[in-house]
């Protein structure tokens, strides 16, 4: 007869469950959350476009600034009658997507939270917010640091490239905002490296010591993303996109070294429970 009496020494605490829904009570919550953050940016591009003249007025001004510093009329133009609202539109909208994020992410935890544990509801968290703070990084990065480089080069090229007395350049403004578009959200993205690796880690893809060993091959990859993504082929603006991929580099290394260490210690405690 097994003894009823529980063993405090074999007994371990169980771990909290997720939550448990039905397909359809699945589908009835993302359709919830969908509509909410529908919502939620529907209200961001409302304010969004009425704020669009001061954000438009904000990223003309590293334009103007390289018109002024080469000698140039500080102006933009544009070429269609409805060009400029088009652009206020267009960025009304990118507004509304970026003033209703914290919903939207919101909403998506709501929807993914009952299905975790609770150590996993906490590595979610620091996994949005650090996405968030890298990306928005990134385009402050670009924003303060590279796009005047690329601006001032494109504006005055130089003398292997300069630019006849007979040819002014009238620049549009709505092709203005597709450049700075690219230049933002290239290095928005290229600044989640330390995510991409962090998730290679975790599915142990890589590991700090190959990311180590192989680090040459990796400044050849760098460079060669730089050179895509540089709108200007000056070495400068490339070195000014690589600097920083390189030291994102190095920290996706010591985020890798972490998620090893975790994973072995986990590892280690789960065999000596044995």
């Amino acid at each position: 007869m097994a003894d009823p009496t529980p063993n405090s020494q074999n007994s371990e605490p169980k771990e909290e469950p997720g939550g448990t829904m039905t397909f359809f009570e699945h589908l009835t919550e993302l359709r919830k959350r969908i509509i909410y953050s529908l919502y939620a940016i529907a209200a961001g591009a409302f304010i969004g476009i009425y704020l669009s003249k001061y954000f438009i007025a904000w990223i003309d001004r590293p334009m103007l600034k390289a018109l002024a510093d080469a000698h140039l009329d500080p102006k933009l133009i544009y070429t269609h009658p409805a060009g400029y609202l088009n652009l206020a539109i267009s960025v009304g909208i990118y507004l509304g997507i970026v003033l209703a994020s914290p919903i939207v992410l919101y909403q998506i935890w709501l929807f993914v939270a009952p299905a975790l544990y609770k150590h996993e509801r906490g590595a979610i968290t620091g996994f949005m917010f650090s996405t968030v703070f890298l990306f928005l990084a990134g385009i402050a990065f670009g924003y303060f640091v590279t796009l005047p480089y690329v601006l001032h080069f494109l504006v005055s090229p130089g003398p292997l490239f300069m630019i006849q007395r007979d040819v002014t350049p009238m620049i549009s403004v709505n092709e203005y905002f597709d450049l700075i578009l690219l230049i933002l959200l290239g290095m928005g993205l290229m600044f989640e490296l330390p995510v991409l690796i962090f998730f290679l880690s975790l599915f142990g893809i890589v590991t700090p010591k190959f990311l180590w060993k192989n680090f040459r091959y990796a400044i050849l990859i760098i460079a060669i993303v730089a050179a895509v993504v540089t709108p200007t082929p000056d070495a400068t603006t490339m070195l000014i996109f690589m600097a920083p991929m390189i030291g994102l580099y190095f920290l996706g290394i010591a985020v890798s070294s972490v998620v090893v260490r975790r994973k072995e210690r986990r590892l280690t405690a789960a065999a000596e429970a044995r």
